[in-house]
């Protein structure tokens, strides 16, 4: 644990902490704070090729090579991250995604190989789901290399969709909608009942316009928003300093657009 276990505290010594990131380094860092704050991990582990060290005593940053495409992404996490997890289930969060309420937990979030908030476009069953905040056991991240795993970017769609009928054929075993919804809220569920949550255009309800603009001023890519710019734009346009941040915010994805 590093920092010692409070009878008050969540313990899951059998779930390591990761995430994965060449960009927004920082406020990856700070998301798995957020996680740690409430948590007690087997380990925590940031992998990246910026040199940066956490003042967090329980973050472990590994090297790796440089993530330089989110197809480099999913290749890290689909072929890679598996190497350097020693514990039964790896929790994967992002900048944009991370541990919300400890007390939500559910001890049998641990009982499935996959959880990802539920994928509401699809409705033939193959519905979860997100893997920027997502718990995998070490042994469906095992059975990704095999030479009969299709793989492919997006890799949580590899998982969730394009191999989930092989995946359950090996007894791997995924979360109904309903348990999905309730460990993470992504474009269904609940900020406010989910244990965690992912997406940027989620960020101002989960944790508040000021803790998400002070996010947001100390990210290097401010292009990952784009998707949801209109969205968070409107988030954000409340209280004394909106002109300045919507401002901010037109001008930065208009220079990313650039």
């Amino acid at each position: 644990m590093g920092q010692g276990t409070s009878p008050s505290r969540l313990s899951l010594p059998q779930v390591t902490l990761c995430a994965a990131s060449s960009v927004n380094v920082a406020t990856t860092i700070r998301a798995l704070e957020a996680s740690l704050a409430q948590i007690d991990f087997a380990v925590c582990k940031l992998f990246t090729d910026a040199p940066v060290q956490s003042d967090h005593p329980g973050i472990t940053v590994v090297p790796i090579a440089r993530i330089a495409s989110s197809h480099a992404y999913s290749d890290f996490l689909l072929a890679h991250m598996v190497d350097h997890i020693d514990t039964t289930h790896c929790l994967v969060a992002q900048w944009d995604g991370h541990v919300l309420d400890a007390a939500r937990w559910r001890h049998d979030f641990l009982d499935y190989d996959y959880i990802g908030a539920s994928w509401p476009q699809f409705s033939d069953g193959h519905d979860v789901g997100n893997g920027g905040f997502s718990l995998r056991s070490r042994r469906l991240m095992a059975l990704c290399r095999d030479s009969a795993f299709r793989s492919c970017h997006p890799e949580d769609i590899a998982i969730g969709r394009i191999n989930r009928e092989w995946l359950e054929s090996k007894g791997m075993r995924f979360a109904p909608r309903v348990i999905a919804d309730l460990f993470s809220a992504e474009r269904a569920g609940d900020v406010s009942s989910s244990f965690g949550y992912h997406g940027a255009w989620l960020m101002p309800q989960a944790i508040g316009v000021d803790a998400f603009w002070k996010l947001y001023r100390h990210l290097d890519d401010r292009g990952t928003i784009r998707q949801d710019f209109t969205r968070i734009l409107k988030q954000t346009w409340q209280g004394p300093s909106k002109w300045k941040r919507v401002l901010r915010l037109i001008l930065d994805q208009n220079f990313y657009r650039g």
